[in-house]
């Protein structure tokens, strides 16, 4: 089982930049693709982006295409996204994830393990 704690939410007006961060610890971290959903007030949870295990593939949702971007360390263990451009409708609790597979997939039953999520609000 993997542990995973994200960080690096918080409040930033229309157009600013945030960098989330999503440690993680147990299971080997390298051998797996990861991603991030986000998850606003009364909707259900969306896929955002994901990356592949060696990181050579990524893939994104059209609604973050060209603002974000995800990668990650495995030598540090850590998955990134990096969120430019936010908007308003960015606001949402966002979540990193373990995929079951190696390879880029958007479907969350394809993921197994959660963190608790990071807060990101963006104010208009």
């Amino acid at each position: 089982q993997v542990q995973l704690v994200e960080s690096g939410g918080g409040l930033v007006q229309t157009g600013g930049s945030l960098r989330l961060s999503c440690a993680a610890s147990g299971r080997t971290f390298s051998s797996y693709a990861m991603g991030w959903f986000r998850q606003a007030p009364g909707k259900e949870r969306e896929f955002v982006a994901s990356i592949s295990w060696r990181g050579s593939r990524t893939g994104y949702a059209d609604s973050v295409k060209g603002r974000f971007t995800i990668s990650r360390d495995n030598a540090k263990n850590t998955l990134y996204l990096q969120m430019n451009s936010l908007k308003p409708e960015d606001t949402a609790v966002y979540n990193c994830a373990v995929s079951q597979y190696q390879y880029v997939t958007v479907n969350p039953r394809n993921f197994g393990s959660w963190g608790q999520g990071t807060q990101v609000t963006v104010s208009s």
